[in-house]
């Protein structure tokens, strides 16, 4: 006997009331779950201008180590780059409220950096400020990041840092218009970032990078920020040693300037291929550069076109140090077809280039 599957019910025992209550609870949940879905969905696809896709993102080898994390060569949407990791959380194991903190600083810097357009400022790419979900590809497949890690992407320059090159040209020194031609590049970046009101902090010929065709981009933007209306808001040791301002050296208030001085010693380190006091300790080079006027000796063979700049921009008092527009125009007028380059010592004929004495 076949059962019949039809089931009545009589419309007199029907709670309509209760039934609109269940629908009405049914469709607001179904409701919230589809919203709660489109922002998921809304919050993975939209980034802000300056967030890199992890996804287009292949790491291959570390090409450079420090306090702040390892450097990669790596490829971005079919893009040469060079990668930087930082991990916030590494130091002391930072909180989350701290990490945010960073997270939230970092994101308006690099908001800057992304609009930052000059061919002597490395070209910013794009940036990662650390999620749960940020992964980046490698060669081997895809390998998980801790959410306290940022991603910084940036160019790749394959002609390496400053630094390294004048390492090579050491001994054989570099013509003249090469020095003139590295130092202009250098001060164009620098005044493009200052009339951006920004400062560098950290000027010195490794944070200098060179393109195949030996053009400086200014780079390692990690201390950089937006200068402040108020000069006593930017205190505090920042920078590298050997470069850094008195002002800055002895914990006082400072501006752009402090990168005007550092940029004085990094054009004589790019002349003379050497490095700045390289007998000296920490403790002796900050009390010897605050109180006793201590600057790098210019070579007696120097022209003074080029002497008297590192000269003004590494006066003591940094309102007697030129802006770097100024920088500009007074390097472009420099005449480098007679030559006036850096003597090496096997060829100086008794040149005394550096003498015991020490001063500006």
């Amino acid at each position: 006997m076949k059962e019949n599957s039809d089931v009545f019910v009589r419309a007199d025992q029907i709670d309509l009331k209760r039934l609109d209550e269940q629908l009405e609870r049914h469709l607001s949940r179904a409701w919230t779950m589809e919203k709660k879905k489109e922002e998921t969905k809304e919050k993975k696809t939209t980034r802000e201008e300056w967030e890199i896709d992890p996804s287009k993102l292949i790491m291959k080898g570390v090409i450079a180590r420090g306090t702040f994390g390892t450097v990669h060569r790596g490829v971005y949407d079919g893009q040469d780059v060079a990668v930087k990791l930082l991990d916030w959380g590494e130091e002391g194991h930072r909180s989350e409220a701290e990490i945010a903190s960073l997270r939230q600083a970092f994101a308006l810097e690099v908001a800057v950096w992304h609009k930052l357009d000059h061919p002597n400022v490395t070209k910013f790419i794009g940036a990662t400020t650390g999620t749960s979900e940020l992964s980046i590809q490698t060669e081997n497949g895809p390998i998980g990041m801790p959410s306290s890690v940022c991603c910084v992407v940036v160019e790749y320059l394959p002609g390496g840092a400053l630094k390294s090159f004048l390492i090579k040209n050491r001994r054989r020194k570099l013509p003249f218009k090469v020095v003139i031609q590295l130092a202009l590049d250098l001060a164009r970046g620098l005044s493009y970032l200052h009339s951006k009101k920004i400062v560098h902090r950290d000027v010195k010929t490794e944070n200098m990078l060179l393109d195949k065709t030996r053009t400086v981009k200014i780079a390692d933007f990690g201390v950089a920020r937006l200068e402040a209306q108020n000069p006593n808001d930017m205190t505090g040791e920042t920078g590298t040693l050997g470069y850094m301002a008195p002002e800055v050296l002895n914990g006082n208030p400072y501006n752009r300037k402090c990168d005007v001085y550092s940029f004085g010693i990094c054009v004589w380190e790019i002349y003379c291929c050497d490095m700045p006091y390289p007998d000296l300790s920490f403790s002796e080079v900050s009390s010897a550069v605050v109180r006793q006027n201590l600057r790098p000796e210019i070579p007696r063979c120097c022209p003074s076109s080029l002497a008297n700049i590192m000269k003004r921009c590494w006066d003591a008092n940094p309102d007697k140090r030129p802006e770097m527009d100024e920088v500009v125009s007074m390097l472009e007028v420099i005449d480098t077809s007679k030559g006036g380059g850096m003597i090496p010592l096997d060829q100086s004929q008794g040149c005394l280039c550096f003498r015991k004495y020490r001063g500006p």
